[in-house]
C-alpha cells in the first residue's frame, strides 16, 4: 500500500470572509445523503445530516415528487449559501438512469432556490479528506469525523458522503 500524503494544510480565513453554510448531496433515487455544515474562521461545525428516502416499491414519478417536495424544504430549513453536489459516474445502465432522473430533480430545486452546485468526483473528495484518491470509505469518514469534531463517525454512509463534499468545497474554496 502506497504511503499517504497529508490532508492539504488549511489557510488563514479571510477577513472579509463572512461565515458560510455549505450543504453536500449525494444524489440517488432511493437514498440522498445531505450533509451542511458552516464554516467560519474558528472551523467547521456540522449543522445537520441525514437522508432524504423515497419507497422503493411507489411508482417512479412519485419518488421523485417526493424527492422534489422534501429537497425544497431542507434548502427552506437550511439556507445554504453554497452547494456540492457528487458527479454521477456509474457503469451499470440499470442503475444510471434512476438516478440521473432524480439528480435532474436535484439541479431542478437548486436551480429554483439560485444555487449552482460545484460537482466533485469520489476520487476528488477522497484526495481532498485524505489526500489520496483511492482511499476507502472508513479513511474518509474518519476525516470527516475529524474535521467537523464529531464524537462517532457520521451515519448512514450517505450522510457521511454528503458530508465529505461539502467538506471538500470548503477545501477547494476556502482552505
Amino acid at each position: 500500500m502506497p504511503p499517504q500524503p497529508l490532508p492539504p494544510q488549511k489557510t488563514p480565513w479571510p477577513d472579509n470572509l463572512p461565515e458560510q453554510r455549505i450543504l453536500g448531496l449525494d444524489p440517488g433515487l432511493g437514498t440522498v445523503g445531505f450533509g451542511c455544515i458552516l464554516a467560519r474562521a474558528d472551523g467547521l461545525q456540522s449543522l445537520d445530516y441525514g437522508i432524504i428516502s423515497t419507497p422503493g416499491e411507489q411508482p417512479i414519478h412519485e419518488r421523485l415528487q417526493i424527492l422534489y417536495e422534501d429537497l425544497r424544504e431542507l434548502l427552506r430549513q437550511l439556507q445554504p449559501q453554497q452547494v456540492a453536489l457528487e458527479k454521477l459516474f456509474f457503469y451499470k445502465m440499470s442503475n444510471t438512469i434512476p438516478i440521473a432522473q432524480a439528480r435532474g430533480v436535484i439541479l431542478l430545486v437548486l436551480a429554483q432556490h439560485q444555487l449552482v452546485p460545484v460537482e466533485f468526483t469520489p476520487a476528488q473528495v477522497k484526495q481532498s479528506l485524505t489526500g489520496y484518491g483511492r482511499a476507502d470509505k472508513q479513511a474518509v469518514q474518519a476525516a470527516v469525523a475529524r474535521e467537523l469534531n464529531l464524537p462517532c463517525l457520521p451515519r448512514p454512509d450517505d450522510a457521511a458522503d454528503a458530508l465529505a463534499l461539502a467538506i471538500t468545497l470548503w477545501h477547494h474554496r476556502f482552505a
